[in-house]
């Protein structure tokens, strides 16, 4: 990977960070500030509509402060290692509780009138959504599995032929 590629997406991830910190505390500092909704259907959910939101976004930096570290182990040149599978993992684990989130947020969402059925319905569709990113990464997993498990073979062949010779 390129010393430009590795800029860039790490500039792309910083932004990232950047500004779903800055959603937590403008979240953090609406829900301090009172209620302000005039609609009562809506008021009932506030809360936990607001923590489901920041904990969604803490599960986002969790996969962007991973990302950054499997970027940094890339251009060290030490990705095809057992220490990559640890950042792997929690990837796996940050998408997995993200649509959990999404799928609280769905049946807080679901009962009563505020939100249109519909809604419900596209939040189900964006669970299987998050789901199948969590299915793509387990499918990298097992690709980063195989290619550290030939990096080790290859390290032991030419541990061998450095016997021979």
């Amino acid at each position: 990977m390129g010393q430009l590629t590795v800029l860039a997406l790490r500039g792309v991830v910083g932004v990232l960070l950047a500004g779903s910190v800055f959603i937590q505390a403008v979240l953090v500092w609406l829900l301090a500030a009172g209620p302000g909704d005039p609609d009562a259907a809506l008021a009932a959910v506030r809360t936990p509509v607001f923590l489901i939101v920041v904990l969604g976004a803490a599960a986002a930096q969790v996969v962007l402060v991973c990302v950054w570290r499997l970027v940094t182990m890339v251009r060290r040149g030490t990705v095809f290692s057992l220490g990559a599978f640890r950042y792997v993992h929690v990837v796996i684990g940050a998408f997995v509780a993200a649509a959990l989130l999404v799928f609280a947020l769905g049946v807080v969402l679901a009962p009563g009138e505020a939100v249109a059925p519909g809604i419900v319905l596209l939040l189900g569709g964006v669970v299987v959504a998050i789901l199948g990113v969590a299915l793509v990464v387990l499918v990298l997993r097992m690709l980063l599995a195989q290619a550290v498990a030939r990096d080790i073979e290859a390290a032991r062949m030419r541990a061998e032929l450095a016997e021979v010779i």
